[in-house]
């Protein structure tokens, strides 16, 4: 009977649905941009089949001619309802949201919402890369809050970024990334409702970048920032983009609390016009009726993200790897290795495995990789095996 339900649970798994022959065959940037001897484990691109309530609404749209400018709530309303079932969370109002091509796009409209050109955004970093390309486009600069040693956010270090922040009575902002991304942890909601405090007293915006908040794995429950005692004047951006493999259908809101609602009226309208029409539609699919297969998902990633760690144990025991709750995103610290600041070249050039270098995620990311655990088991069976190889 294990053996029926094992098989059962594999076929559901949207993971080991598509043979590395056919993922060869996509024209995405994952698989393009390494020649096809390489093992593309960097970009946050799912190996996945689209899920099929989201494949039935594109199609459908696609044969209605249904292809011109968006419109309507439908969007917001899909995300308040998952927000219910999934977070026990009735606080998002669909009037206060906007819509946005992507969620990198809608802290930028944010971040000029609540800052002027030349003020601070802090980041705990090492964090996700675009917060300082998109921060450094924007004409506002970065000021850091690295992570503490635990990898969680460490408040005494963010409450001195605050002051360097603010010197001079300027406005600024905090850009937060929930579920954090390159660790993959989980932030609770004393440590949320602790940050809403401490931007509170120094008088810092908090923008949020929660688009991995369906990705969370082993049972654990995402806290909306704007869920949290204190977070009433902050802004959050969400979207089905990670969840669901929709990069390609562009689409994300921008979603504010009670006190910032006159914020969200001040989006420009070319911002949310410029919104895809079809990726709106990708993305309420998802929210409604993907349920079913995000919970495979998750199985899938819980399962790949055991086997990263007992494969690391066995033929790279001096890379540290502490799993996360959230994203399908893996911080392997591989600095015991010595194989110096960037040893993701080294895993390239030696073993033809593609991975993220950690020197693109701010301070505390030398000596490190990010690996994409959305794949099939075998291929991160093949990597470990390969990045093993490549320092033997």
């Amino acid at each position: 009977m294990s053996g029926v339900l094992s098989s059962a649970r594999e076929a559901l798994n949207p993971l080991r649905q598509l043979t590395i022959d056919q993922l060869r065959q996509r024209t995405s940037l994952k698989w393009r941009e390494y020649p096809d001897d390489v093992l593309p484990l960097w970009v946050a691109e799912m190996d996945v089949p689209l899920a099929e309530p989201v494949a039935r609404a594109i199609t459908a749209a696609v044969a209605r001619g249904d292809t011109g400018y968006t419109a309507g709530t439908a969007y917001p309303q899909a995300l308040a309802e998952f927000a219910r079932r999934r977070w026990d969370w009735d606080g998002l109002a669909v009037e206060r949201t906007a819509l946005v091509p992507d969620v990198m796009h809608g802290v930028v409209e944010a971040l000029r919402l609540v800052t002027e050109p030349g003020d601070a955004v802090v980041v705990n970093c090492p964090v996700y890369p675009p917060f300082y390309e998109f921060v450094a486009h924007a004409g506002r600069r970065i000021v850091e809050a690295p992570l503490g040693g635990d990898l969680r956010i460490d408040l005494g270090a963010l409450e001195d970024a605050f002051r360097q922040a603010r010197a001079g009575g300027r406005p600024a902002a905090y850009l937060l990334c929930s579920p954090h991304n390159p660790t993959g942890v989980l932030h609770t909601a004393d440590e949320l409702a602790a940050v809403a405090d401490v931007a509170e007293r120094h008088g810092v915006r908090v923008v949020a970048d929660e688009i991995h908040a369906p990705v969370v794995l082993g049972g654990a429950r995402f806290v909306p920032y704007l869920s949290v005692p204190g977070a009433d004047n902050g802004l959050s951006l969400m979207s089905a983009s990670k969840g669901w493999n929709l990069a390609g259908l562009r689409g994300a809101l921008l979603i504010a609390g009670p006190a910032a609602a006159g914020d969200i009226a001040r989006v420009p309208f070319e911002a949310s016009a410029s919104t895809s029409h079809l990726g709106v539609i990708a993305h309420t699919a998802a929210l409604r009726d993907g349920g079913e297969w995000l919970d495979a998902l998750l199985v899938g990633l819980d399962d790949n993200r055991r086997l990263l760690s007992a494969l690391l144990a066995e033929h790279l025991p001096a890379i540290r790897y502490h799993p996360g709750q959230a994203t399908y995103l893996a911080w392997l610290d591989c600095r015991a290795l010595g194989l110096g600041d960037d040893p993701a070249t080294v895993f390239l050039d030696r073993g033809r495995v593609a991975l993220n270098s950690g020197l693109a995620f701010g301070t505390g990311g030398a000596g490190h990789v990010r690996l994409n655990l959305a794949t099939a088991p075998e291929l991160i069976i093949e990597a470990v095996r390969r990045m093993a190889t490549a320092v033997a």
